[in-house]
């Protein structure tokens, strides 16, 4: 089965089932499925509070971090990145 994406399709995965739903999408009984839309269920003013705590974070923790732990932190993460090769290349 192959891995499924991070955003989520509403329509089923099912053949009949997305046959019934296209159709239903057609005869106007429910509204149409568009890929770019926005997501109705969140609520918007949450999602810009959101995103604007994941923007000031990540600055404000590299600023209160040392130059040292700063260093260790990325020595870290390419030990984790470059570690898992082995000796294919």
């Amino acid at each position: 089965m192959p891995k499924q994406s991070k955003k989520r399709n509403p329509r089923p995965r099912d053949v009949n089932a997305r046959a019934f739903q296209i159709i239903q999408e057609a005869t106007g009984q429910t509204p149409k499925y568009e890929p770019g839309a926005p997501d109705v269920t969140k609520n918007p003013h949450a999602v810009a509070l959101g995103r604007l705590g994941g923007l000031v974070g990540g600055a404000a923790r590299s600023a209160a971090l040392s130059p040292a732990k700063r260093k260790q932190i990325a020595a870290k993460a390419a030990r984790a990145r470059w570690g898992k090769r082995g000796g294919e290349q």
